[in-house]
């Protein structure tokens, strides 16, 4: 039986790009057809140049009814099938956003210079909940605030918080320096649910156990509760094909860098990494399927990655 190959939809940031320059953009990437086509190129002049890293291209995507819906370092963004924005929405608590996820009509957003979360109700199309993260004395904990009043946290950036999970389990959210995947129920009580290497990205649950970029270490882990882990190492190349290479490293991401992952279903799971590259894995036989390189531009960084619903 042959087996149909997905097809995605990723986004990618340019560190270290100038105003008028392209700071990244929206990929499809037809596995199976073996196309891949550049739908978005983000050089708009509006861009904040204040962010770490200098990273200020499109981040998480999520889906809603017929829409795609992109985030931004301050920006939400509703786009039609043909990658047209259709509408977009602000807060000022939303700043460096990361990783967005959608739970039925609620989209969740990291705000990572808030060390926070926000919620997106998508049928009132406004900003409706916050919650803070933090850690007092060795123990987790949070509040909520209303993203709507003056009344917010003050910005903070002590967790670097970057991806958040949602799922009928509650809200699961992780950051370069939480060290661990930790679980916010409905009253507010922050929980550690497994420990994480420091600079993790994408960490989530998976078949009772965790999946997670292991950014540091240049692999991409599933990690079963009763069970033997898989680790599947990231691609790199020749250092004489990289362009680029040997620019101020405070400003680019390294070769290698894993950020960006789709769970596709029980059998594949695709990551991103820099430079602009994505690879599909097969857990089934826990081999590489195969992978696609967009540039070979070291500054251009895979950051958002999502199965293309329609």
């Amino acid at each position: 039986m042959s087996i149909k190959l997905p097809k995605l939809v990723a986004t990618s940031v340019v560190r270290g790009s100038q105003q008028g320059e392209s700071h990244g953009g929206v990929f499809t990437l037809d596995f199976e057809r073996q196309i891949v086509e550049q739908r978005v190129d983000w050089n708009t002049s509006a861009i904040n140049f204040d962010g770490r890293g200098a990273d200020r291209g499109l981040r998480g995507i999520s889906f809603h009814e017929d829409r795609i819906l992109i985030a931004a370092s301050d920006e939400l963004f509703s786009y039609n099938q043909n990658f047209e924005i259709q509408e977009s929405w602000r807060n000022p608590y939303l700043n460096h956003c990361h990783e967005i996820c959608r739970w039925d009509h609620l989209l969740f957003l990291t705000s990572t210079g808030y060390d926070s979360l926000l919620a997106f109700d998508l049928n009132q199309k406004a900003f409706i909940w916050g919650f803070q993260l933090q850690k007092q004395e060795g123990q987790w904990t949070g509040f909520n605030f209303d993203p709507r009043s003056g009344d917010g946290p003050r910005p903070s950036n002590q967790q670097h918080i970057n991806m958040v999970h949602v799922d009928g389990n509650g809200i699961f959210v992780s950051g370069l320096k939480t060290e661990a995947l930790l679980h916010i129920n409905t009253n507010n009580q922050v929980t550690e649910v497994c420990n994480l290497p420091r600079g993790t990205h994408n960490a989530r649950p998976y078949k009772g156990g965790i999946i997670f970029n292991d950014t540091a270490s240049d692999c991409l882990r599933v990690v079963p509760r009763d069970d033997a882990q898989q680790v599947f190492k990231i691609r790199t190349y020749n250092p004489a094909d990289i362009l680029f290479a040997g620019i101020d490293d405070s400003k680019i991401a390294r070769q290698g860098f894993g950020r960006g992952l789709c769970v596709i279903d029980d059998r594949f799971v695709a990551g991103g990494s820099s430079p602009s590259t994505i690879s599909l894995y097969d857990l089934h036989s826990s081999q590489l399927v195969g992978s696609v390189n967009i540039t070979m531009d070291i500054r251009n960084a895979i950051h958002g990655l999502a199965h293309w619903p329609f």
